[in-house]
């Protein structure tokens, strides 16, 4: 494991935005949904593609919260571009959770 300063961590953009539209990721090499997130004012609505299609249906995450890293670069995702990378964790299947506050959060917090 190589450890990160603090001053490193602080660099990630972690920040909580809600789910406005999902739908099937058909360009993508493995299954994925593509999603856009509502992030508030500051950042706006982004997209993402999610290799989540394994645990979810669309009608399931559409209107709920995630946590996304919004400050990698740009990258293209089959024929969309996705903008940020939403967080989840991997199961011992290779199923992908979504990892998700617990309360309503206002859109744009960032994870301290």
């Amino acid at each position: 494991m190589t450890h990160l300063s603090w001053e490193e961590f602080e660099r990630v953009e972690m920040r909580v935005g809600t789910v406005k539209s999902c739908e099937n990721n058909t360009s993508s090499k493995k299954p994925a949904f593509m999603l856009t997130i509502d992030f508030g004012l500051e950042l706006g609505v982004l997209k993402s593609s999610a290799q989540i299609t394994n645990l979810y249906k669309p009608e399931e995450v559409i209107g709920s919260q995630v946590i996304a890293v919004v400050n990698f670069p740009k990258k293209q995702i089959g024929k969309m571009m996705s903008e940020c990378l939403v967080l989840g964790l991997q199961d011992e299947n290779g199923a992908i959770s979504l990892i998700r506050p617990d309360h309503l959060l206002p859109n744009g917090g960032r994870v301290c």
